[in-house]
């Protein structure tokens, strides 16, 4: 059992371990962050933070090359570590519901390492996924430490997990639920409180090292009755285009290359998105940049489209070439750029609504449809730009919708895609009881 108070005879050893997996993501993820910029500074110039800067000047040769030394260190990688994690949270969610939290300690951390390095050189994934994993790690060790009971252990490899997307990205609230939400499944007292700490923690720790900034900044919008009606118009298709983009995530997660062919898969796509990148260079990184411009209006209608065809098939083809990397933040870029085209009919035919909220919008409907976490969808969209109240009303009204459309085709979420037909309805049953 979760120990919910200070004064039972086995808490001791609960509330260390939470401290410690707090103060070891915190300091992991902030390390992490920083060979992040690192790579992305000694490869591509610039401040190693803005990507996207950095890539428009550069060479086209430039491109190719590191895009390919991405993928021949991936191959590299699979040879080391035999078969890659994933790095997203495909394989913590598995561990959580049915092993108990237990994580392969080496392997894992060589995936987290592997996804931070290929991230910094261009390929299309998340950066956050390393986090996540150090921070499930440290809980499975430190709760073989203390000889946690399995339920603990699952608890606290959540919750690590969870403090590793806080401290990443200075979002505690966000982390913490996502950590119960999206991978835990359950939102009871005795599981926030240690999902609180852990990520309080861990994100404190970080802020010693990282800035305590939003991750993006954007004007001071308000919620006005058109985003409202937009808002009843996108929610649908938002939903439905979750849909298609999990079942995608599922198909391509599943028809990995395994034998020889993984050793070229990763070099032969990586490359293929250097040479797209000479004159597409939003494709390259988390999407963190492009989703900044979206969310500001900067976008233009022919690129926004460009960018929604080209920025998940450029995710997919590195997911399933077995690049490691995260799918959270290229999850919220394609949502701002839906979100963003899907406004720009709307405001012709109903001016007054600034352009980026629909963006802004779009993202959070996207996140929470394929995670299946609306809670902790909406808490880390106004922690990462900082904006609570302004625009609440058409925010909950569209992930509401977007994600009842989802989840009513597809039981699946992004962080579900390599669990069986047989998994999925056995976690169903754990999380929704009749």
């Amino acid at each position: 059992m979760i120990p919910p108070i200070l004064a039972r005879r086995d808490a001791a050893g609960f509330w260390l371990t939470v401290l410690l997996t707090g103060i070891g993501t915190g300091l992991g993820a902030s390390a992490l962050t920083e060979l992040l910029e690192l790579v992305q500074h000694t490869l591509w110039s610039g401040n190693g933070i803005d990507l996207l800067q950095a890539a428009c000047r550069a060479a086209a040769w430039k491109h190719l090359v590191i895009l390919l030394g991405a993928g021949l260190l991936t191959g590299a990688g699979q040879l080391l570590v035999v078969r890659l994690s994933a790095a997203n949270s495909i394989d913590i969610t598995a561990a959580i519901w049915f092993h108990a939290g237990r994580l392969p300690t080496l392997r894992t951390l060589g995936s987290a390492m592997l996804s931070i390095l290929v991230v910094g050189m261009g390929a299309s994934l998340g950066r956050e996924g390393a986090p996540k994993q150090t921070g499930a790690v440290i809980a499975n060790v430190m709760s073989d430490r203390v000889r946690l009971s399995d339920e603990q252990r699952r608890l606290l490899v959540a919750c690590g997990s969870g403090a590793g997307m806080a401290a990443a990205y200075g979002v505690p609230l966000g982390g913490a639920l996502f950590a119960l939400e999206v991978l835990r499944g359950e939102r009871a007292l005795r599981f926030v409180l240690p999902a609180l700490l852990t990520s309080l923690i861990a994100t404190g720790v970080s802020w010693a090292f990282l800035p305590n900034a939003p991750t993006y900044l954007i004007p001071p919008y308000t919620g006005t009755l058109g985003s409202m009606v937009w808002a009843l118009l996108a929610g649908p298709i938002i939903g439905l285009a979750s849909v298609g983009y999990v079942r995608a995530v599922a198909w391509v997660d599943h028809h990995r290359p395994s034998g020889p062919r993984r050793l070229a898969a990763s070099a032969i796509t990586l490359t293929l998105l250097g040479a797209i990148s000479i004159v597409f260079p939003q494709l390259l990184g988390n999407g963190r940049d492009i989703a900044q411009l979206a969310f500001t209006g900067q976008v233009a209608p022919l690129l926004l489209l460009s960018l929604l065809l080209l920025k998940p098939a450029a995710t997919l083809l590195c997911l399933g070439s077995g690049t490691p990397g995260g799918l959270f933040t290229p999850s919220l870029a394609i949502g701002a750029l839906l979100g963003g085209l899907l406004g720009v009919p709307f405001a012709h035919a109903w001016p007054g609504t600034a352009p980026g909220l629909f963006a802004v919008l779009g993202a959070t409907a996207l996140l929470a449809a394929t995670t299946q976490g609306p809670l902790s969808a909406t808490v880390l969209m106004m922690e990462l730009t900082g904006q609570a109240r302004a625009f609440i009303v058409p925010m909950l009204l569209i992930v509401a919708l977007a994600t009842l459309i989802a989840r009513t085709i597809e039981p699946r979420s992004i962080y579900d895609a390599r669990l069986s037909d047989a998994e999925v309805l056995k976690r169903q049953r754990q999380r929704d009881p009749v």
